[in-house]
């Protein structure tokens, strides 16, 4: 048990130290492991990180070569250490290699997807900003690619003997998972595409999930095709997206 609070820095700093001594009297605390750095190594380590996930593009034509299942557990293992409201995680991964199965999620999802492109689902506006990726009802890439990584929220916790608990921050804890998997995709070297056919209650139908588990987004994972293309995009720059309140 750490005594920062008892230390003249802690005392200085906090009034209320936490954990409070009944809280880890009740439950188990450790120490948090941490290794300060100097502010170079910092600022090296950012941009080493900046970089490389400036070069993460979404792809939607995919190589059929293998991807060694291991690696997805990795992703999935990576993406699991996300923060998530009263840690209660709730989210499930199903990766899906068996082609019978994409080729059913690809049908099922062309169907939808048809609805909106061709049927007028989606207005005017949304396919005007769609209209430069050049999206289409055809999503070959579901089938082509040799994973599919469905990412399922639990609205509620089921447990076994049938009773259900409240999960908490639902959206926003499944939504850093999803992008943690994003980033050790793009890490490990492979690509990906968050794909998001609307609506998608049919993966719970064809992955057979509970019914507390709600399709988030679907992420085709593979290599890319060797010379495919992606739109010319640029990101919005840092002062488009970062607001300092500073106090001068």
């Amino acid at each position: 048990m750490s005594d920062l609070g008892q230390k003249p820095e802690g005392r200085a700093l906090y009034r209320y130290h936490y954990p409070s001594p009944e809280l880890a009297a009740r439950y188990p605390f450790v120490a948090h492991e941490h290794q300060r750095v100097d502010d170079r190594t910092m600022r090296d380590r950012v941009e080493s990180f900046r970089a490389s996930a400036d070069r993460r593009r979404s792809v939607r034509m995919f190589s059929p070569d293998p991807v060694p299942r291991d690696l997805i557990e990795a992703a999935v293992a990576a993406a699991s250490t996300a923060p998530s409201g009263a840690h209660k995680q709730p989210w499930t991964f199903v990766a899906v290699s068996d082609p019978a199965t994409k080729s059913r999620i690809r049908e099922a999802a062309e169907a939808e997807e048809h609805t909106n492109y061709l049927e007028n689902r989606m207005n005017a506006e949304w396919q005007e900003a769609l209209a430069r990726l050049g999206t289409d009802h055809h999503k070959e890439f579901l089938e082509v690619a040799p994973w599919l990584v469905v990412l399922f929220e639990q609205r509620y916790e089921l447990r076994p003997d049938g009773s259900t608990r409240k999960n908490y921050y639902v959206k926003e804890s499944t939504g850093i998972a999803a992008g943690l998997f994003l980033a050790a995709v793009h890490e490990m070297g492979l690509a990906t595409l968050p794909h998001t056919p609307s609506p998608m209650a049919f993966l719970r139908t064809v992955l057979d999930r509970p019914e507390n588990e709600r399709p988030f987004v679907m992420f085709p994972v593979g290599h890319p095709l060797p010379g495919v293309l992606v739109p010319d995009l640029a990101r919005k720059a840092l002062a488009e997206v970062l607001v300092v309140v500073d106090g001068t």
